[in-house]
C-alpha cells in the first residue's frame, strides 16, 4: 500500500486518480483550495484518508499547506495536479502580485516540492500544449507581452515539465516525472474532449504505485503508460536552472541538490 497526496482532487482528473488509488487500497489524501471544497471531496471520494485545504495562488496558503502536508507524515507519492486552463481571458494578478496562471500552475508545485517532506516519487502533471510552450524565462509574469491565455497555460506545462526533469536531475533518490494525460473530458478539458477520464488519470496512478521498471526512470515524460518525447528545452539543464533560480528568488525557498547548491542567479 502507497501513502498519496493528490493535490486539485476535488474534481476533474485529480479526484478520479484518488479514486482509482482508494480502490487499489492505497492511503490517499486529498487537496482542495478551501475547506469546503476539501470537504465535498472527502464525500466523493470514498475510502480517502484525509483532504487538506489550501489556495495555490497564495504564496501563504501554498506554505500553510506544506505544514499541513508534513504534519500527516511522509509520503510515498505526490501527485502535483492542481492547475489553472488555458481560457483565462486576461492577465490576473494574485495577492502576491504574480500572474495568476503562472503562480498556480508552476510557482505552486515548486514551493510544495521545495517545503514538504521528500517523498519517493514526484509526479507532476504536464500536457501536450506543453510543445507550444516558449522556454524564455525573461517576462514569466506576462508584465511585457501581450496577454494570450492559451500561450501562457502551454508555458506553465512547459515548465511543469522543466520542473520534473530539473528536481530529478537534483534528487537522485526521488523519482521525478511529468505526465501528459491527454485531452480529456473534464471541467477544464470541456465537453467536446476526445478522451475519457478514466484512462487520463491511470498513468499517474501507474507512476504513484507500480515497480514496474518502465515508471521508475526518473526524469522521463508519459502518455498512457508510455515514454513520450518532449520539447527540447524540458532536458536542457540551462532552462531547469534559470527556472528553479527563478522561483527561488520568488519565494525564498531553494530545491537544493546533493552539494546543497540552490542554483540561484
Amino acid at each position: 500500500m502507497s501513502k498519496v497526496l493528490i493535490t486539485g482532487s476535488a474534481d476533474g482528473l485529480g479526484r478520479e486518480a484518488a479514486k482509482q488509488l482508494a480502490r487499489g487500497g492505497h492511503d490517499v489524501v486529498l487537496h482542495a483550495r478551501d475547506e469546503a471544497r476539501a470537504q465535498q471531496a472527502l464525500a466523493d471520494v470514498p475510502g480517502a484518508a484525509a483532504a487538506l485545504p489550501g489556495d495555490l495562488s497564495s504564496i501563504t496558503s501554498t506554505r500553510a499547506l506544506a505544514d499541513l502536508v508534513n504534519a500527516t507524515g511522509v509520503f510515498d507519492a505526490i501527485i502535483h495536479n492542481a492547475g489553472i486552463g488555458y481560457r483565462e481571458p486576461t492577465r490576473r494578478e494574485t495577492e502576491d502580485g504574480l500572474e495568476h496562471v503562472f503562480q498556480t500552475n508552476v510557482l505552486a508545485p515548486y514551493l510544495l516540492t521545495a517545503l514538504v517532506s521528500r517523498p519517493a516519487r514526484l509526479i507532476y502533471l504536464s500536457s501536450g500544449l506543453h510543445r507550444s510552450g516558449d522556454p524564455d524565462l525573461a517576462d514569466l509574469q506576462w508584465e511585457h507581452r501581450r496577454w494570450d491565455g492559451y500561450q501562457a497555460y502551454s508555458d506553465s506545462k512547459l515548465f511543469d515539465a522543466v520542473l520534473a526533469a530539473g528536481v530529478a536531475r537534483r534528487w537522485p533518490d526521488v523519482v521525478s516525472s511529468s505526465v501528459d494525460p491527454g485531452w480529456v473530458r473534464t471541467k477544464m478539458g470541456g465537453p467536446g474532449a476526445p478522451g475519457e477520464i478514466g484512462p487520463g488519470a491511470e498513468t499517474q496512478v501507474w507512476l504513484a504505485t507500480s515497480n514496474d521498471p518502465l515508471a521508475l526512470q526518473s526524469g522521463s515524460h508519459y502518455h498512457h503508460r508510455r515514454l513520450r518525447e518532449t520539447h527540447p528545452a524540458v532536458a536542457d539543464p540551462a532552462v531547469q536552472d534559470g527556472l528553479l533560480a527563478a522561483c527561488y528568488e520568488l519565494t525564498g525557498e531553494a530545491i537544493t541538490d546533493s552539494t546543497g547548491t540552490t542554483h540561484a542567479r
